[in-house]
């Protein structure tokens, strides 16, 4: 982000704030009287000029005041986000003192997500924590009749097998073809591309086993709690149910669509509007932490919610949430 001037980004934080809380455009005039800027309305309708030709602000009709762009809420994430109002002290605090008194893991996430949802007014969605899908790291080819014994050796102490139909023939094939793997494995990854032409009776079949390995392990999609629909559906921005459609869709059927923890890391946790990958998610913010437990599980804590929403007060409720559940499952 481009540094602003002083006096534009008092006039970008007044006007987020401003159209958070009041959903209306505002206008110079009244960004003098309610927040005390030190200026007159002119200076200050010239630095909002100024913030609209930076695409910071827009203007939604030609006599309306003006409104925070996904770039001015963008900006002011990165560089004017104020610290977390009193209710999220009270989270935290309320957080501190809590302790695995839950008769199992569902009900903790349950009670989290509906605090996050009562606290923010918005969609709270908090993964159950899952093991990452292991590398594979070596494998044994051992014919046995017309069948092939595959052994994987997956991350340091995780071992598979499949038992697959051997190829007519081509029992001879399987020592080459186990050294030219090994060989693929030191150097990282498996490129099938380059497999010998005299392996490929062999190769093809462990191939396709080794996809269907790696897509059953895929196919079960990360379960998730999700509460406050309630509160999404006050929101202006979603009084018409087909706007809000694609999005319950995809946090029901596909949360680990919603949730990218690697992807959203560059962006401080926080997603605004078509920065994220799902069209779904255009109209919207995101804002995640993730948390990580003793067994080696990981998880995400989300808020979801139109792009106009108290950043500070949701990035604050996250982090403490996830910091919770790291502490309560380590």
């Amino acid at each position: 982000m481009q540094p602003l001037p002083h006096r534009q980004e008092q006039v970008l934080q007044a006007t987020v704030r401003h159209y958070v809380d009041t959903t209306e455009p505002v206008g110079s005039k009244t960004l003098v009287q309610r927040f005390g800027l030190k200026a007159s309305p002119a200076t200050i309708r010239s630095a909002m000029g100024a913030l609209e030709l930076r695409g910071l602000l827009t203007q939604p009709h030609t006599s309306a005041g003006r409104v925070p762009s996904p770039l001015g809420y963008r900006h002011y994430v990165n560089c004017l986000l104020p610290a977390p109002g009193a209710a999220a002290g009270q989270l935290q605090r309320e957080l501190m003192s809590l302790s695995l008194q839950w008769a199992a893991l569902d009900d903790l996430l349950l009670h989290l997500a509906r605090r996050l949802a009562d606290l923010t007014g918005l969609l709270s969605l908090i993964t159950r924590p899952e093991r990452q899908s292991p590398a594979l790291q070596a494998l044994r080819l051992v014919p046995s009749g017309d069948r092939l014994l595959v052994f994987l050796v997956e991350g340091g102490a995780s071992a598979t097998s499949l038992n697959l139909r051997l190829p007519l023939g081509s029992a001879d094939e399987l020592p080459a073809l186990e050294r030219w793997l090994s060989a693929q494995l030191a150097e990282g990854t498996i490129n099938w591309q380059s497999l010998p032409p005299q392996l490929q009776s062999c190769g093809y079949q462990l191939r396709q086993g080794l996809i269907s390995h790696q897509q059953a392990g895929a196919s079960q999609p990360s379960s998730a709690v999700t509460l406050g629909l309630g509160g999404l559906l006050r929101q202006p921005e979603f009084e018409r149910s087909e706007s809000l459609r694609p999005l319950l869709e995809l946090v029901e059927c596909e949360p680990q669509r919603v949730l990218q923890p690697e992807q959203v890391r560059a962006l401080g946790g926080v997603w605004i509007g078509a920065e994220h990958p799902d069209q779904a998610l255009h109209q919207c913010a995101v804002v995640q932490a993730s948390y990580g437990t003793a067994g080696g599980g990981a998880g995400q804590v989300a808020l979801i919610g139109p792009m106009r929403m108290a950043y500070s007060t949701a990035r604050s409720a996250v982090q403490a949430v996830a910091t919770t559940l790291e502490r309560l499952l380590s």
